[in-house]
């Protein structure tokens, strides 16, 4: 079992260059406590997203850790030059002794590609066909490439990846469909999901993984959970709920402002969120028992801990991370067993 970390970079009422400080800091320590992996979201004109360019600020990550490794989770593929993501992609991997990982996407909210200029209706084509060109343009040492939205012809790559043949590849999963074609593309997963809608999608995943790729050891199926660590149960809800408050509020912004339906919503409060299996506070035993379920349910061979956001401060959202680092992770990797998941 290996640990990762999700982060929107959501805003609060503290300076935006200490807030940057402050963050890069918690950074070092997730890199310091072996944490596999640091996840960040892009979003744009909402205070939801504070890294609106994902590739910038893990740059500054990649000179402040050491072992650690990081990635967009998702890039909005819509937004971007496929040749500038490739070129950005190779450097960045390089810069970071090849510690990269890489997750594409279509964008999450329909405001923000709006905002852009762009056509939410056309970014499922738009991200398929860049996806698959960029993946093209960071392997091959010269690309050709006929679609429908980008057209190439003999392109030389100058930077190539430290990794071969590519960074690792990431998927955010929200229904079995999804699933399904990431484990056809051989993609590592995320679900935010609650546990059992998590489960029928990791089974759809291992069906298709069995069918395309018959006994190879999957990748990692990543469950992405809200956790807050404290001395008491009771300083933990009490933190949980204050944060989420905040958070929700940033997460809602650009669809309140709109009037328009929330897509992936969340529930309103940490309690309610607690309850649907998103989100925990507790102890660290408390949190050690929670996670074991949630594995059990989901199949999940990676979990994925949202330890910063509202309006956690540094110091708090620390000790929160420095317990689970000293209390749970170890125990979870002794106790657990390796969890394959169901086969149907």
């Amino acid at each position: 079992m290996q640990f990762g970390i999700f982060d929107h970079l959501d805003r609060h009422d503290i300076p935006l260059g200490q807030y940057y400080e402050d963050r890069l800091r918690l950074i070092e320590l997730y890199d310091r406590l072996g944490f596999y992996a640091y996840h960040l979201a892009e979003h744009h004109s909402t205070p939801l997203g504070m890294a609106p360019s994902p590739m910038l600020f893990l740059t500054a990550v990649a000179q402040r850790t050491a072992r650690l490794r990081f990635g967009p989770l998702v890039l909005a593929l819509p937004l971007y030059h496929p040749l500038r993501v490739a070129e950005e992609i190779c450097m960045l991997d390089q810069l970071s002794g090849g510690r990269l990982d890489i997750g594409f996407g279509r964008g999450s909210s329909p405001v923000e590609l709006m905002y852009y200029g762009q056509d939410p209706q056309e970014a499922p084509a738009i991200y398929a066909e860049a996806a698959e060109l960029i993946t093209r343009a960071i392997t091959e040492p010269e690309l050709t490439f006929t679609g429908e939205h980008f057209n190439f012809h003999a392109v030389p790559r100058t930077v190539e990846p430290l990794q071969t043949p590519h960074p690792p590849l990431w998927y955010g999963v929200h229904s079995p469909q999804s699933a399904e074609r990431a484990a056809i593309k051989r993609l590592n997963t995320v679900n935010l999901d609650p546990p059992q809608d998590a489960r029928e999608t990791t089974d759809h995943f291992m069906r298709a993984w069995r069918q395309h790729n018959g006994d190879a050891a999957p990748p990692k199926i990543g469950i992405g959970r809200f956790i807050v660590v404290a001395g008491s149960d009771e300083e933990a809800v009490s933190l949980g709920r204050r944060a989420y408050h905040h958070w929700h509020d940033s997460f809602t912004h650009l669809f309140r402002k709109h009037g328009r339906t929330q897509q992936h919503p969340r529930p309103t409060d940490f309690d309610a969120l607690m309850a649907r299996g998103q989100g925990f506070a507790g102890t660290p035993d408390q949190v050690l028992h929670w996670l074991q379920d949630q594995v059990a349910v989901t199949g999940a061979n990676y979990i994925v801990g949202q330890f910063a956001f509202g309006d956690l401060t540094f110091a708090e959202c620390e000790r929160s991370v420095s317990l689970f680092a000293e209390h749970v992770m170890p125990r979870l990797k002794i106790h657990s067993e390796p969890l394959t998941p169901a086969a149907t």
